[in-house]
Formats: structure tokens, sequence, C-alpha cells
């Protein structure tokens, strides 16, 4: 067992961006993988269910060629997780083509693994109807068979074993789909003997790049280095350092509970965990613990249609109506949903949000509004484009030419940004499935791809 790992990040999102030199500063020493994370689900659920990528073609091949320039010809494993940001099949296909045309165009030979994590739902629903599949959260309603053959992709997160696969069988590129962010990082330690609980940590800090250094950000990278009982994290930008408030702040970044983290099939204890800055600027990591859990379980994500989006956005500046605002609303729209009396009121929403006016925390806003004008943003979900078009653009003509009182013109209370006004977004997805389910054994398939497939 080699005495040290050290896996680059190379920002925090592949397609983000990142200072060449920053990257290059890696390789003064010996690198054991580079590693990148393509996936979130902060964006919502549009990215799965449309089968789209959060980032553009252009951005992902300017990040992927610097990679593949570093680690194809030293022999360097290269790590994808969440491939295209969803990590269903149609994204794990565009990032395999944006891939291939790099090999092609730069004459490299690679062998290539994917791993898929797509399922099917006739096997969702089995597991479904065999009790294995529950809520991720109280909050999230139990999954119906209906629910599941209405959902468009279903994808679950892997963990390292998968990747171990790929890596045990020699692939020089690994493209995973859906993957729980730390995996892909925590699976070079491991193939290479490390402590889980430490090659864990480690890749929950590696996956945002260099977020946990100061000043953070997602779009530099950064160094992990593994060993036998510790990690360190350092900046691989001089401009940037790391700190032990700075790591340890991130070990509490997107985390239910601050000591606790579940993954698949185990959980990471960190309550024991020490911060030392050994160097300017390096960070000592200690006794992070690997529990196994009990059962095996899988977080799923599936989307689906939900209804179709038409928007405006306009400026308000009258202070006779920031004043009245909320009653105004209240009538423009009992005026719409008069007019269309015909249309059943559950085939369409209605929502009004006021950007410089509590658009944030609505309600919840502890401080009174003050300001001389607003953004005003006016959405209509309805279940056909045509319909949520209709109804958007007579909302906005009651709104614009509506009688306020004490209003001392005739003229528009909008003032509209762009031509058309009104923004037909398309398809609105839903989260549907959000759910753990209990697997008996690893259910995710590795394949290999020569260069020519």
């Amino acid at each position: 067992m080699k005495s040290a790992i050290r896996i680059v990040s190379p920002c925090g999102m592949l397609g983000y961006g990142f200072p060449k030199e920053s990257f290059e500063r890696a390789f003064d020493q010996e690198i054991h993988g580079i590693v990148v994370d393509a996936g979130s689900t902060d964006a919502g659920p549009h990215k799965l269910g449309a089968g789209v990528s959060i980032v553009s073609k252009h951005a992902v091949k300017k990040d992927l060629k610097i990679m593949l320039e570093k680690g194809i010809p030293h022999k360097i494993p290269i790590i994808i997780g969440s491939a295209g940001g969803a990590g269903a099949r149609p994204h794990v296909e565009s990032t395999l083509e944006i891939m291939k045309e790099i090999l092609t165009e730069e004459g490299y030979q690679a062998k290539i693994a994917v791993i898929w994590a797509d399922f099917e739902h006739e096997y969702i629903v089995k597991m479904q109807k065999n009790g294995k599949i529950k809520p991720l959260s109280e909050n999230i309603p139990q999954l119906t068979e209906q629910t599941i053959r209405e959902t468009t992709s279903i994808v679950a997160q892997m963990g390292h074993e998968p990747i171990l696969e790929a890596l045990e069988g020699g692939a020089d590129i690994i493209v995973c789909g859906r993957a729980y962010d730390p995996s892909p990082f925590a699976a070079i330690g491991i193939y290479h003997g490390m402590d889980k609980g430490l090659s864990y940590h480690l890749g929950k800090i590696l996956e945002c790049g260099a977020l946990c250094a100061e000043p953070g950000t997602t779009k530099d990278s950064i160094l992990g280095t593994l060993y036998a009982d510790s990690f360190t994290i350092e900046s691989l930008n001089p401009n940037r350092t790391c700190t032990t408030t700075s790591v340890a702040a991130h070990t509490f970044y997107e985390k239910e509970h601050p000591y606790l983290l579940h993954g698949p099939g185990f959980m990471l204890d960190l309550s024991e965990c020490t911060f030392t800055e050994i160097s300017a600027g390096v960070i000592k990591v200690e006794n992070s613990q690997y529990v196994p859990s009990e059962s095996f379980c899988l977080k799923l994500e599936g989307a689906r249609k939900r209804s179709y989006r038409t928007f405006v956005i306009a400026g308000i500046r009258d202070p006779l109506l920031l004043a009245q605002l909320e009653d105004v609303e209240k009538k423009v729209l009992e005026q719409v949903t008069d007019y269309f009396a015909e249309i059943p009121q559950e085939d369409y929403e209605i929502h009004f949000y006021h950007y410089g006016k509590n658009a944030v925390l609505g309600e919840n806003e502890p401080e009174p509004f003050r300001g001389h004008e607003i953004g005003v943003m006016f959405e209509v979900l309805a279940k056909s484009q045509e319909l949520a078009d209709t109804i958007c653009a007579n909302l906005r003509s009651t709104y614009l030419h509506y009688g306020y009182d004490g209003r001392k013109s005739t003229a528009g209370n909008l003032a509209f940004p762009f031509a058309p006004s009104d923004v037909s977004f398309g398809p609105v997805y839903e989260f549907s499935i959000y759910h753990l389910m209990e697997v008996d054994e690893n259910p995710f398939k590795v394949e290999f791809l020569g260069a020519d497939d």
C-alpha cells in the first residue's frame, strides 16, 4: 500500500471552469486520481425530467480536455460523478460523446468504464410492492405504482462499490451515472487500501472544488492527500488558503446533522474529527469514522412532468401601487379567474413574486418594506403550454391596465425590460421520487468500452 494517495479536484462542477495553472500545479508530485463531480439536485428536478445538462457542451469539453491532457499520458484515472448533471442515460451519453470527441481529436487511446444509474419502472414497482422503498423524510408521501409509472427518469445514487469495480478492471476513464457526491473521490482512496471513513470525508470536501478555501469558490482546484491515519487539504492556487475554520465549516456543508452523514450503506461519524494546520495552508484532518448501516439503502431520484409555465418579469415604481400591491393583485386575480370561468381552476395556478419586497422569505420576512421600486414576476402553471400562454397574457394585460385607487395616470402600471414580455418556459417538472430503496446487492452495472465503441 502506498503511504500517500493524492487526489486532485479540478472544480466543484464539471464545466464550471478552473484556472489551468492551479490544476497543473498538482502534478509537481505523484497524483493517483483526477476526480470531478458533474451533478447536483440544487437546480431542482428539471434537468432529470427533461434529460438536459446543467452546463453547456463547450464548457464541459473545455474542462475535460485539460483533465485528459494530464490524466491519459500519465495513466492517472479520471472519474466523473453524476455525468451531465442528473446522471441519467441521456446525461451520461452526452458526456461520453464529448469525451470521445476529445479522444479522437487528440489521438488518445483510453479504456472507458460506464456505470449506468438508471432503473426500469418495472424493477421499482416490484421493489415498492415488496416493501423495499420508503420516503426519504416525513414530508414525502409513500411511493405508489401510479407515481412510478408517471415518472420520466429514475436514477439511484451509487456508492464507491461499482467505481471500485471499474478501477479494478483497469479503466482509464470512469463515467458514472448518478452518484453519491463523495463516492467517486472515496473510491480512489479505498482502491489503494486507505481507510473508508477518511476517504469519504475527504471526498465530501473535495467534491466542491476550492469552496473549502478562503476565498471560497467552486471554480478552482484543490488537492487532497490520504494517509493511513489522516488526510490533508490544500489549495492549488496561491491566492486561496485553506484554514482549519474553512475546512471544518465545509464539513458541515449541505448536511441535516452537524456531524453524522448518511451515505449508501453507511454512516459517516465526524463527531471526533480534529482539524490542524500542519504548515501554511495545509490542513490535517483525523478521526473520521465509517459506520456500516444495518441495511444497504440507495437514494432514488425521479422526476415527472407537472405542468407548463409562462411567466412575465416587470418593474413597479409607483409608490401608490406599491402601497396596495397585494390588494391589487388579489383583484387582478379575481378578474382573470372570472374571465376564464369556463376553465376548471385546478387546470392552472397563478403566482406572484415581489423581488425587493419579501420575495425570498415571504411572510417570514422580519424587515418592513422600505424600497421605492420592486421587480415583480408572475407566472402561470397550466396543463398545456397554450393554456399557460393564454392565461398569462390575460393576467399581464389586466395587471398592466388595472385602475387602482388613487392612480393619477391611465398609462401602464408595469415596466417591461423585454419584448416580448411573456416567456413561454415549457414543461415544468417535480421530484416525484425522492425515496430510499433497500437492496441486497450492488445493482449498478459496469460497462467497459474500447477505443472504437
